[in-house]
């Protein structure tokens, strides 16, 4: 069986008091970027990575089933590339950087082209299919806006104002939700997408780092810069099923804990279990349902500021480089920067069985 083939199924006994992750089998992609990694986005219809950096460009990798990954092509922003994402049909990729632009990739023809402009740094792209008008793009930027693109017209569909710039956002099917400076969250029905169904204040006291939207899109969860996350659903008739957690945070001797950013959360495509990935280098999966921790893996020496699950969930990539969480002084020349490429077990990322009562 190959190394990133079907995942690997254990018995009751390997799972049981079995938290700890194993990094062993991970294998590092090729021609990583030369500068710190802000994005990554698997194809939703091939095994192909998008790469996005802080050297301006945007990298695309052919993955192989023995984990063996190629380069498949590159094209440039002008100033640092922060978010990446693909079309349904996986025929391109699209994304944003601090030049106030988004750029369209074709990989059908090899070329690339403006599709979109901000007044300011685009932080957030994400393609999604609006109702009765086939695919669109949505940015987010720190213009405190947020536009809507028809990429066959130059001009925005329609553009939302936003409270404050906007940090993060992502889509599921009908559901948009967005994080802002001053920690605004925003929810969108794309059914009526110019309006804000509902703002919110996050229930995390620190600035906003991260929003992902559950896969079956009844809900989000967020990540803050103090090394906790919060699951949030819609409906006010699911808040009692809200809640929040500390993570990635690790108490030495002295008893002062050290608290680090959550600088990514995404979740697995079928099982509906999540990850979180921060500046402590660590990265571990949850089960929202059970509020439980299903893995933890130990750190990988570096901060992880992206990560990423493939099609199928049984690739789970995640980038080291230095984040930027200790100030200039703390990035040196010798930090690493890379992508890695670890496959998922089953009994690492499938929720577990409920116990029967008796």
């Amino acid at each position: 069986m190959s190394l990133f083939g079907a995942a690997t199924t254990t018995t009751p006994a390997t799972i049981a008091n079995n938290t700890q992750g194993d990094l062993s089998k991970d294998v590092e992609l090729t021609s990583p970027p030369e500068d710190s990694i802000s994005d990554l986005s698997f194809s939703p219809q091939s095994e192909h990575l998008a790469v996005a950096s802080w050297d301006n460009k945007v990298r695309i990798y052919e993955i192989s089933e023995t984990g063996q990954s190629m380069g498949k092509a590159l094209y440039e922003h002008q100033g640092p590339v922060l978010s990446v994402h693909w079309s349904k049909d996986g025929t391109k990729v699209v994304s944003g950087g601090a030049d106030k632009a988004a750029r369209m990739y074709d990989l059908t023809t090899g070329s690339s082209q403006q599709v979109a402009a901000h007044d300011e740094p685009v932080r957030c792209v994400r393609m999604f299919q609006a109702p009765n008008a086939g695919e669109m793009l949505v940015t987010g930027s720190w213009d405190k806006t947020l536009k809507y693109w028809d990429l066959r017209q130059q001009q925005p569909a329609a553009t939302v104002q936003m409270q404050e710039r906007v940090y993060t956002l992502d889509v599921c099917q009908g559901l948009l939700v967005t994080g802002t400076a001053d920690r605004h969250i925003n929810v969108i029905n794309l059914a009526s997408p110019t309006t804000i169904f509902k703002t919110i204040q996050s229930p995390l006291k620190w600035q906003t780092r991260v929003v992902s939207c559950f896969p079956d899109a009844t809900g989000f969860a967020v990540g803050s810069i103090e090394g906790r996350c919060a699951i949030q659903y819609v409906e006010d008739k699911n808040a009692n099923m809200n809640f929040s957690f500390k993570c990635h945070r690790e108490t030495p001797s002295s008893g002062i804990a050290n608290v680090y950013s959550v600088n990514d959360i995404s979740f697995h495509p079928t099982f509906g279990t999540f990850s979180t990935a921060g500046s402590d280098g660590t990265f571990h999966f949850w089960d929202k349902d059970a509020k439980h921790r299903l893995k933890g893996f130990p750190s990988v020496n570096g901060s992880i500021p992206a990560t990423g699950f493939n099609r199928n969930g049984n690739i789970f990539a995640y980038a080291i480089s230095y984040d930027w969480s200790k100030g200039h002084q703390s990035n040196t020349p010798q930090y690493p920067t890379k992508v890695m490429l670890h496959p998922i077990k089953e009994d690492e990322a499938k929720p577990r069985p409920v116990a029967k009562k008796r």
